[in-house]
């Protein structure tokens, strides 16, 4: 590009003024090269973050799920109870996905207010001005939902299985 070929020439108009051709006494640094190394160095930790936040949302579902199944180890005779008195499959496996989607979104709600409290915080400290990303937090509330259904599915088709006389005998 014409940039490189304008450092060249300043470098040898240098050289030649200062009788040092050869010396390499002189050198250019373009401020693409900079933009190219500072989007390397961007690519790496975005990659980091997102390796991250993948693995903390899978522990985070599998708590989810973990405490679901227990809801439903502890709510069988309910379940039992409800399904004699002729509480359909689908009601039933409703009724925990709701339940583990509301877990999930109160607390992708609770995460965002921490993550604004947070920022207003460090902002403050630093002096600077608090930019937020609307599209991300319904991002991140629409995820936190997503893993609620996912991870949600099997407590609620568990739940939804049990056999009402077997889960009425339980204690």
């Amino acid at each position: 590009g014409s940039t490189e070929a304008t450092a060249a020439l300043a470098v040898s108009y240098l050289e030649r003024v200062h009788r040092n051709a050869g010396e390499r006494a002189y050198s250019t640094t373009l401020v693409a090269d900079i933009l190219d190394q500072v989007d390397s160095v961007i690519r790496i930790v975005t990659l980091v973050i997102s390796a991250v936040a993948a693995i903390s949302l899978l522990v985070g579902g599998i708590g989810v799920m973990n405490i679901m199944l227990v809801s439903v180890t502890e709510r069988t005779r309910e379940i039992g109870v409800r399904k004699a008195i002729g509480a359909r499959t689908g009601s039933i496996m409703m009724q925990f996905l709701t339940e583990s989607v509301i877990l999930t979104f109160s607390g992708g709600v609770l995460g965002i207010i921490f993550g604004l409290v947070l920022s207003a915080v460090v902002n403050r400290i630093i002096g600077m001005e608090m930019v937020i990303s609307w599209t991300s937090v319904v991002l991140a509330v629409v995820f936190s939902v997503a893993i609620g259904l996912f991870f949600g599915v099997y407590p609620a088709r568990k739940a939804a299985e049990l056999d009402p006389i077997e889960a009425l005998r339980y204690e």
